[in-house]
């Protein structure tokens, strides 16, 4: 193993204090979360006045003001746990330093501190039923008339889009200004015509509440729009290497309780006569993912110092979450494969992972695109 520079003793502390967490408030009612299509609101509650909501926040709105390297603490005992139907990463990692960054004072005071607590979840709105990872395509749109932004449109598959009471909608203010038309707005989930559509079914993060969204005529306050008009589109740029970076540090730390957990069954389970541990094919295969998922761990560490440091680039986050994601998706298929058709069963930790693992290759911009800003640059 290589020792891992990047946490100290306060790290391990509340890195213990998570897990522990997570084994007594979230792992014993996943099972009943994944039937009922979303976590508990009291999770939320809880997990707020233990400190493991927006830590990054600064003291004055209630945060404690830390770095980074305790938002991964968080996505990795997640990550570890299996409990994907906890959407913290999103609202800790994505949307509230939205708000922590380009907020207004009054903005901060009112929403930073609820957020912390777990009593106000949030969200982000950018995919549109006919726009992924193209944001520039959007449709939906906010005009300024007097005081307030009339929002229209329609966005999907949104995180947290059943339970968010606030959520940062993309949007464009001007239809013929490209990317220098769109803008971000706070959101508060009951304004007239804003409508929350169905939880959607998926194939995996089935604890995981994740909706499509309306807006017919909704009258957002002018004091609601987030940062500077037309800006929006440079914002949403600036912030995606913290975004990928955030998928890529979960996606280890998965693909390294998955290969425990297979590497424990294979010590246990027979097959002629001996252990399917003692066949050189399983011995190979998991040396070979091993050696892999420790290299993405150094590769995701070093990513992080560098987000640490103000230099993590958009080309070296797109690298990260390329290969950090695609290997969590081969360690799960792998790993199914090694548990014969147990591992095809839902009660067993690699069937949920397998199943949750996959939709890393597609959110937070898709690999596919990953590997259009790589060849980009390597073609300058």
């Amino acid at each position: 193993m290589i020792p891992r520079q990047l946490y100290d003793s306060d790290h391990q502390m509340f890195r213990d204090s998570v897990r522990k967490f997570l084994e007594t408030e979230a792992m014993p009612h996943h099972e009943q979360w994944e039937q009922d299509g979303m976590v508990s609101d009291d999770i939320w509650l809880k997990a707020g006045e233990q400190g493991f909501l927006c830590p990054m926040v600064p003291e004055e709105y209630g945060g404690v003001g830390t770095d980074f390297r305790y938002n991964c603490i968080v996505n990795e005992e997640i990550g570890r746990s299996g409990c994907t139907g906890l959407g913290w990463t999103l609202h800790n990692d994505i949307s509230v330093p939205y708000i922590v960054r380009y907020g207004n004072e009054d903005q901060k005071k009112k929403y930073l501190p609820r957020c912390v607590s777990g009593e106000l979840i949030t969200a982000i709105a950018m995919t549109e039923p006919g726009t992924g990872s193209d944001l520039q395509g959007i449709k939906t749109t906010a005009v300024l008339e007097g005081d307030h932004y009339i929002l229209n449109g329609s966005k999907t598959f949104i995180t947290n889009g059943q339970k968010a009471g606030l959520v940062i909608v993309v949007a464009k203010t001007d239809t013929g200004a490209g990317s220098k038309g769109i803008s971000l707005f706070l959101v508060e989930a009951d304004l007239p015509g804003y409508s929350k559509g169905k939880n959607l079914q998926k194939l995996g993060l089935k604890a995981q509440d994740t909706s499509e969204l309306f807006f017919q005529d909704v009258k957002v306050p002018k004091g609601n729009l987030l940062g500077e008009e037309g800006r929006g589109f440079i914002y949403l740029m600036q912030d995606l290497p913290q975004e990928r970076l955030s998928i890529a540090v979960g996606a280890v730390a998965n693909a390294q309780a998955i290969m425990e957990v297979t590497v424990n069954y294979t010590k246990e389970r027979k097959a002629f006569g001996t252990t399917v541990a003692s066949f050189q094919n399983t011995q190979f295969k998991l040396a070979e993912l091993a050696a892999e998922v420790t290299c993405a761990e150094v590769f995701s560490d070093r990513c992080t110092e560098l987000l640490l440091e103000g230099k993590l680039d958009t080309v070296t986050a797109s690298k990260l979450k390329l290969l950090t994601t695609d290997l969590q998706c081969k360690v799960a298929d792998e790993c199914l494969q090694l548990h014969g058709g147990w591992g095809y069963m839902w009660e067993y930790p690699v069937c949920r992972a397998f199943a949750d693992s996959r939709v890393q290759r597609i959110y937070g911009g898709s690999n596919e695109i990953m590997k259009l800003i790589i060849s980009r640059d390597l073609m300058e």
